[in-house]
């Protein structure tokens, strides 16, 4: 029997899609899971008479492949991905490649790229987006790890991956060891993001207008006829008009408390790391605890009172301010991930093409839209793009979005209505936009408690002072530094 051109280890819903991906562009894939019920019964149901070579071991899978071994682990991110590693270790051979398609956190991917080195294997951290559909039809991936190794895998990558209109697939190389792990998280991050300025909006309408789950239907259809379309708008528009058995729509009958993997928090964590504001990213993902904390909610919502809702104006024009709200905030989240990504290429030694990055992210995945061709447009008119606000396109667009987006903002926060990534977004634009912030005050307080110094504006950059502000302390300052 012919081998296999490449193995999978885990059967759940990701790891059975992309294998059909796989076999469907010509690739005979050998697979292998934990339960190895789930291999008879994968081979004998959705892959019978298909190119999947089924085995019931580690040793047997490596067995039916051929060199260089190609191994994808689809398995649970953690310590499963180590446990398979070091399963599959002993039957490799130096050239063989270990590929990792789950949501790991990129320092383990920085980790096993070094540690599979030194066995002279090589490692592939690579980011699979695009949920069940994606994985069976071509997903967004986002590989990243031992360069050497990109040859072996792209043709196999770029095959099943996802297409834009012209036929470049929606993968790339994305650069060495937790690149991208990182892209990919970061990519959910963005998703955080949209997800939550959608969700403020439906709020806005249902709440502040007095919108029918059928009335809001119809904007977020309209809205995927314009500027917004994107897969997120679309499945929003498709879930406003499903109807549980009674025919109510089945969205107000999904308690609201929100889950989350973890994606979210990793991304705002790095930017804490890396001193990035990624202010709505974060803010969509305290979002999500603040929905968990239902019990505490439902309790407050006895006790704490707010404004009574009441909206006056033209409802047919405040939609269309609604839509500038939502566009302006998307472009702010989407300006923030880019800046930390360009602040983690900086400090891990990574080449990131950011147009090739938004190419990547343009068909296949959860955040897919045509918003993201213009990203990468941006970034070929100009690789050096410090911030996505600065494009002359995308400036364009927020300062014309500007009226309506402060109306939105101001007619939620007098009607009591939480819009926490609404918020923060316009509040990161006015501040970046602010040749002069506080911080001079902040500096000065800093300085005072604990003598921490700070620059002066009619003195070169770098110098530091200290005063004693009150007489009663010294001349002694503390050492400079960022945490």
């Amino acid at each position: 029997m012919s081998k296999a051109d490449i193995g999978l280890v885990g059967l759940a819903v990701m790891g059975e899609n992309l294998v059909l991906n796989m076999e469907s562009h010509g690739f005979t894939v050998a697979v292998y899971n934990r339960t190895v019920e789930k291999v008879d019964n994968f081979v004998n149901g959705r892959g019978k008479g298909k190119n999947i070579i089924g085995t019931h071991s580690v040793e047997e899978l490596v067995q039916n492949l051929k060199r260089p071994r190609k191994v994808m682990l689809m398995v649970k991110a953690g310590n499963p991905v180590d446990a398979f590693i070091e399963q599959v270790l002993p039957f490799l051979e130096k050239g063989d490649i270990v590929i990792d398609g789950g949501n790991s956190h990129f320092p383990d991917s920085t980790r096993r790229t070094k540690y599979l080195a030194e066995k002279g294997i090589h490692f592939i951290g690579t980011g699979v987006s695009g949920g069940e559909e994606g994985a069976l039809k071509g997903p967004s991936i986002m590989p990243g790890g031992a360069p050497e190794a990109w040859e072996s895998v792209k043709p196999i990558f770029q095959s099943i991956s996802a297409k834009v209109e012209d036929g470049t697939p929606c993968c790339d190389w994305v650069g060495e060891n937790g690149a991208g792990h990182f892209v990919k998280m970061v990519h959910n991050g963005i998703e955080y993001g949209d997800m939550q300025l959608i969700t403020e909006a439906y709020q806005i309408m249902k709440n502040g207008l007095g919108f029918s789950a059928d009335e809001m239907h119809e904007v977020f259809k309209e809205w995927n006829k314009g500027d917004l379309d994107s897969y997120l708008i679309e499945i929003t528009r498709d879930i406003l008009a499903y109807k549980d058995e009674d025919g109510e729509p089945l969205v107000e009958k999904i308690l609201d408390t929100a889950g989350q993997k973890g994606t979210g928090k990793w991304t705002g964590i790095a930017a804490l790391d890396l001193g990035e504001p990624l202010t709505l990213i974060g803010e969509a993902v305290f979002a999500r605890c603040l929905s968990a904390k239902k019990d505490a909610r439902v309790e407050a919502s006895k006790l704490l009172s707010g404004p009574a809702i009441s909206f006056n104006g033209d409802k047919v024009e405040f939609v269309k301010d609604l839509m500038s709200a939502l566009y302006a905030s998307k472009l702010v989240s989407y300006a923030q991930g880019y800046e930390l990504m360009r602040s983690a290429a900086t400090e891990y030694g990574w080449n990131l093409n950011y147009g090739g990055i938004a190419l990547m992210w343009r068909g296949g995945c959860i955040i897919r839209s045509a918003f993201l061709g213009k990203i990468k447009e941006a970034f070929d008119n100009n690789p050096n793009l410090t911030n996505l606000l600065l494009d002359p396109y995308f400036k364009e667009k927020i300062e014309n979005a500007q009226t309506g987006w402060r109306t939105v903002i101001s007619v939620a926060v007098q009607n009591g209505i939480s819009i926490p990534a609404f918020s923060t977004a316009l509040a990161y634009f006015d501040g970046f936009r602010c040749e002069r912030l506080p911080a001079n005050l902040l500096q000065a307080q800093r300085d005072y408690f604990g003598a921490h110094t700070y620059e002066r504006i009619d003195k070169p950059r770098g110098e530091f002072f200290h005063t004693n502000w009150t007489g009663r302390g010294g001349d002694t300052a503390s050492s400079t530094y960022n945490a």
